[in-house]
Order: structure tokens, then C-alpha cells, then sequence
């Protein structure tokens, strides 16, 4: 990539800075003492995979329940891990049988801390309990499990509402309501069909649904409820057992919560638009859907997946060594851009429908 393509990428989506900052890990043994000093805690420490904080798993040393260490990332400002601090803390109140990661106090009953590393770099550490499960991606898949992701998701949006922060208005790169920006990166995508693919998806978002959305309901939503941030009981796969990473919050329609996790579920090789009606209605039976939402729902679907394919086709241009983790999800992205490029949201509406009234007919509404 050339300095002048690139810093042409960096104006149009100013806000994808933030994924283009280097890793910033920790030595072990330098959050270890941290570790003892805050929290008081001892035992193995071992570091985990993050996008960009550091995180580190505790064994205790006193055989106690394992938790995870978490440091923000330096480039990142506090008040964004204060967003993810206090939804937590909020969900606890709301519904506290929602199984995401309990935020563990310190010394002193102090949710966060805000300490400078070793290169006096200020940085928030907290502590978090450690969900026990399954990634869902190592899990079979099945209808089961499709029907609870979805109704889980209600559920927390549910708990999620009437939380408000001030960092819920930031401009993040994977806010769906800003999809168009990425088109400035779709120079990355080879070939001439897919690139039209592409821009198909986003035309249809900037022409029909993007006008409409400030008449949407809105609010705080996780805005990343895909398989990779998920955990399902080992026992019993079908069963959501976490839900991880509260990084991409995002103030904004509620809908998108559903098309972000809608598009992770679509069935490439069969019929993408029961599968995405299925997913809806299953999300109704918990949390009712709007018109409005239903028929901007296939809008933020393609959206969603035409940011998917345009920013991994970025990073990877800019991180080669890196590019197959960051393209992990590219080709089945476009599979599934595929099969939904010909859909209409009146189709898609109908479908909602149709796939409400036949689950009200066979079966009752939990919460």
C-alpha cells in the first residue's frame, strides 16, 4: 500500500486509527506484581490473545475460581474502558443471570484502575471473572444453537436499555450507521464482481436505510455478538454459556445489534432468507421488532458484511504477516453477501412474518 493510498484511506475513515496501532503487551512478570499490589492475588499467569488490550488468565495459587487480567491499550482512551466498566457493572444490577464476566474489585472496591506500564504508559487495569466454555466456533452447529444466540441477544439488549454513557457517541470503524465510510477501502478487494458486490450492499444501505435510521430506536448494544465471542456449554452445545468482549459498544439503533449477529448466521449454501427470518423471529419472541426495524434489517445485514470483507481487505494489505487471522471470516462474508444480494427487505419483512406467526403457533415464548 502506498503512503499517499493510505493516508487517503485514513481521511475517509478517520476513525479505524484505532486498528492500525500496534500491540502493546506486558512482560508476565510485570503483571504479576501489578496483580499482587492491586488485587492481592498470586498464582500462574498466562497471557491471552487480545486485539489490543493485554490480558493475561490467573490460576490462582490458592486453588480459588480462575479470572482474567485485562490492560486497555495505551492509544485508547479511558473513557472508553470506563463505557465497558459501567455496562458491566449495569448488567450486573438489570439482569444478573446474564453469563458475562463479573468485574472484580481491588483493594480498595475500585471496579478499574487507571496505572502507567512499565514504559509509563497510562493504561486501565481490571479484573474480571473467567467464563468457563466452548468457543462456539470449535462447537457443532445446529438451529438450537441459532435460536439462542438470537433470543440471548434480546435478552441482553433488554438489560442493556436505558444504560447511557458519554463514550456511546464516539466513532467507532465497525458502527454499522457508518457503513458507508468503508467504501474508500474496497480499492483492496481484487476482482471487478466482488468489488460490485460490495458496493451493492452499501448502495442499498445509503439509498434506503441510512435516512430512516434516526427514527429507530436507540441504545447502548454490544455491536459485535459474533461466534468468536461466544462460549457454549461443553455438555450441552446448543446452550449459550458467555458472552466476551464488550469492546465495540456503540450508542446507536437497536436493530443493528441483531444485523451484526443475523450476519454470522446466514446459511451461504442453502436458504439465506429463512435463516435470517428464523434468526429475527427468534429475537421478537424475546425482544418485539419494530416495522421499521424489519425492513431495515436485510439493509444492515449486507452492510454489515460489506464492512466485513472491505475492513479485513484493509488490515490485511497493512499487516500481511497477520492477514490470515484478519481474513479468517472474508470468504464466507462474501458467500453469504451472495446469497443475500438479490433479496428485497419487503421479501425479508414478509419472511419475519411468516416465521413469527408459525412460532407462536408451534411453540411457547420464554423469556
Amino acid at each position: 500500500m502506498t503512503q499517499e493510498l493510505d493516508d487517503a484511506i485514513k481521511a475517509a475513515l478517520p476513525e479505524a486509527a484505532v486498528l492500525t496501532s500496534p500491540p502493546a503487551p506486558v512482560a508476565t512478570d510485570w503483571a504479576g506484581e501489578l496483580l499482587q499490589r492491586l488485587y492481592g492475588k498470586r498464582g500462574r499467569l498466562k497471557p491471552l490473545t487480545g486485539e489490543r488490550d493485554a490480558n493475561f488468565l490467573l490460576e490462582p495459587e490458592d486453588g480459588g475460581a480462575r479470572c482474567m487480567l485485562k490492560l486497555s491499550h495505551p492509544d485508547e482512551d479511558p473513557l472508553v474502558a470506563d463505557f465497558q466498566t459501567q455496562a458491566l457493572l449495569h448488567l450486573a444490577r438489570t439482569d444478573p443471570g446474564l453469563p458475562v464476566q463479573r468485574l472484580l474489585p481491588d483493594r480498595h472496591g475500585a471496579a478499574s484502575v487507571q496505572i502507567e506500564d512499565a514504559e509509563g504508559r497510562t493504561r486501565v487495569a481490571r479484573l474480571f471473572s473467567y467464563l468457563e466454555g466452548m468457543p462456539m466456533p470449535q462447537a457443532p452447529r445446529s438451529a438450537a444453537q441459532r435460536t439462542c444466540v438470537a433470543r440471548m441477544l434480546a435478552r441482553l439488549d433488554l438489560a442493556l436499555a436505558g444504560f447511557e454513557h458519554p463514550a456511546g457517541a464516539r466513532e467507532l470503524p465497525w458502527d454499522i450507521q457508518r457503513a458507508d465510510r468503508v467504501r474508500a477501502l474496497l480499492v483492496h478487494v481484487t476482482g471487478p464482481a466482488r468489488r460490485a458486490l460490495a458496493e451493492a450492499a452499501l448502495d442499498g444501505f445509503v439509498q434506503r436505510t441510512k435516512p430512516r435510521l434516526a427514527g429507530q430506536r436507540r441504545q447502548a448494544i454490544h455491536n459485535d455478538f459474533n461466534l468468536y465471542n461466544l462460549l457454549v456449554d461443553t455438555d450441552e452445545p446448543a446452550r449459550v454459556a458467555g458472552i466476551l468482549d464488550f469492546g465495540d459498544m456503540v450508542h446507536a439503533p437497536l436493530v443493528d445489534d441483531l444485523a451484526v449477529a443475523a450476519s454470522y448466521h446466514i446459511d451461504e449454501q442453502g436458504d439465506a432468507l429463512a435463516t435470517i427470518a428464523r434468526f429475527a423471529a427468534d429475537y421478537h419472541a424475546v425482544s418485539p421488532l419494530t416495522d421499521g426495524e424489519t425492513h431495515a434489517l436485510l439493509d444492515l445485514v449486507r452492510a454489515r458484511l460489506a464492512m466485513v470483507v472491505a475492513i479485513s481487505g484493509w488490515r490485511a494489505a497493512r499487516q500481511p504477516d497477520n492477514a490470515p487471522y484478519l481474513m479468517r471470516n472474508n470468504a464466507v462474508s462474501w458467500a453469504r453477501l451472495q446469497a443475500c444480494a438479490t433479496l428485497t427487505p419487503e421479501q425479508v419483512q414478509d419472511a419475519i412474518r411468516a416465521a413469527c406467526r408459525a412460532a407462536q403457533s408451534t411453540e411457547p415464548i420464554h423469556d
